[in-house]
């Protein structure tokens, strides 16, 4: 029989690295995880390490691990690990970091040991240096949903394309003068994401010639009110104003579009306003957006996790989730008689 030594022997690894690179964790490169999965294959080695803690002592729940719950992305997202949990006898426990009210001194490896979860599944967020040295050390399969978190498999939309392609949807309706509402969660548990839209929204501008004003850039915090907040400032902007609005989150969008309208600016022939994530409001808000399914995304992960603890080599890795720009009726070509 192959055992896990033969596979490290063929492929010039340690076992432990073999063991690592099998089970979905961390701190294994895709290219060396890549050739252990083909070496392990073609030698026919079959891990059985997550089999027999199935049947030793398994607690059959896993762990997800969210800065919020009461936020749409998040919300949708574990409701989707708990609907796949349900239909395989699993049963979820939620740690909820709470934004900045909770403790988070070494968060891993006081809640997670002490909890006793199987499998980890981290909801996007910001994690210090060493949150992700404790992270890495924990010995069991995890994956991230939402935001990259370094060194960790992660299953996402590209936020990046999403901020650069809905940029671009106004830039291609004829847009010069775009602001820009980005988002940084007030809680500092969500950096990545927030970023790497603001690279995608910087590139399509640059990429088109164009120059994003200063005085147009304004910092949000992913809820509605954040948007309502943002439009006052909007308003206050000298003439020229920009004649679009680029909203880092579907729902600042949503309150940038209910406080446009209570002000009596018309969407979109005096602001066009775009969004991203896909919230449901948005389609009856006419709200222009890149979709996703945060939902969906959870779920995956969860089959991931479920299927590396069945004893499935290689089932946990990165993957790209599926995204969508979706035109409705917030954006148009620049009006010619902007408002006053």
């Amino acid at each position: 029989m192959v055992g896990i030594d033969d596979v490290a022997a063929a492929a010039g690894v340690s076992t432990a690295t073999v063991s690592r690179a099998i089970r979905g964790l961390p701190r294994v490169s895709p290219e060396t995880r890549a050739k252990i999965l083909a070496t392990a294959k073609e030698l026919g080695y079959v891990p059985s390490s997550a089999a027999s803690r199935l049947a030793s002592g398994k607690t059959r729940t896993i762990g997800v691990l969210a800065p919020y719950v009461d936020r749409w992305f998040f919300g949708k997202a574990i409701a989707g690990v708990d609907q796949e949990l349900h239909g395989h006898g699993y049963n979820l426990s939620l740690f909820n970091l709470g934004g900045r009210s909770s403790p988070r001194e070494r968060l891993f490896s006081k809640a997670m040991v002490h909890k006793q979860i199987d499998a980890l599944l981290l909801l996007c967020m910001f994690l210090r240096p060493e949150e992700i040295e404790d992270l890495h050390a924990i010995d069991m399969p995890l994956v991230v949903v939402g935001g990259p978190v370094p060194g960790c498999p992660n299953v996402g939309i590209d936020d990046y394309l999403a901020a650069r392609s809905i940029t671009e949807h106004l830039i291609g309706l004829g847009h010069r003068h775009i602001a820009l509402l980005h988002g940084q969660d007030d809680s500092d548990l969500n950096f990545s994401v927030p970023q790497i839209r603001v690279e995608g929204f910087n590139d399509a501008v640059h990429a088109a010639g164009l120059e994003l004003h200063p005085d147009a850039s304004f910092f949000g915090n992913f809820t509605v009110a954040s948007g309502v907040e943002a439009l006052h400032r909007f308003v206050a902007l000298p003439e020229p104003r920009p004649t679009a609005i680029v909203c880092a989150s579907d729902e600042m969008a949503l309150g940038v579009l209910f406080e446009a309208r209570r002000l009596g600016l018309r969407v979109p022939e005096d602001l066009s306003v775009v969004g991203i994530d896909g919230h449901e409001m948005g389609a009856s808000a006419g709200l222009t957006t890149v979709w996703q399914d945060p939902r969906a995304q959870a779920r995956r992960g969860t089959q991931m996790l479920l299927a590396e603890l069945s004893g499935t080599a290689g089932a946990v890795h990165s993957e790209v989730a599926e995204q969508r720009l979706i035109v409705r009726e917030s954006t148009a070509p620049p009006s010619s008689t902007p408002f006053v």
